[in-house]
């Protein structure tokens, strides 16, 4: 997760909501990203959706089984179907989201919509307050 915040601080300096993500996969990187939407003007450039293109271009396939996804806020409800159709087997995040959460905070897509045809196990709350502090200083910024 720290890997993850620091690949926060990278979408805060360029002036990107602060969020972080990666995909291990045996104890391995195999993709990363930042939020970018801003900069690549493309509102499915979340962190999230980078790592898993990455990990995916790294791979040579779409489908990522065994792999988990650390990321710094709690996916959002296109992220999450991402990460379903990925077949990521594990979510861990550190903030939760009470606006747009879809790991639980507001919807409940991951893990627990059964309609799915994949389950993805979901843990909350990893260097939390880190990551909710990295979100307030960009918001309480931007206000200014």
């Amino acid at each position: 997760m720290r890997h993850a915040l620091s690949l926060a601080r990278r979408a805060a300096q360029q002036g990107e909501v602060p969020v972080g993500a990666l995909v291990v996969r045996d104890g391995k990187v195999i993709g990363e990203g930042w939020n970018r939407p801003i900069g690549l003007h493309d509102p499915s450039a979340h962190a999230e959706i980078q790592a898993l293109r990455a990990a995916g271009e790294r791979e040579r396939n779409y489908r990522l089984p065994g792999a988990t996804l650390y990321v710094t806020l709690e996916p959002c409800p296109m992220c999450a179907g991402a990460i379903v159709h990925a077949r990521i087997a594990r979510v861990v995040f550190a903030a939760s989201d009470p606006r747009g959460g879809a790991a639980g905070s507001v919807f409940d897509l991951l893990p627990s919509d059964r309609r799915f045809n994949h389950r993805t196990e979901v843990a909350g709350g990893l260097l939390a307050a880190e990551a909710a502090g990295l979100l307030r200083d960009f918001f309480r910024r931007r206000r200014r």
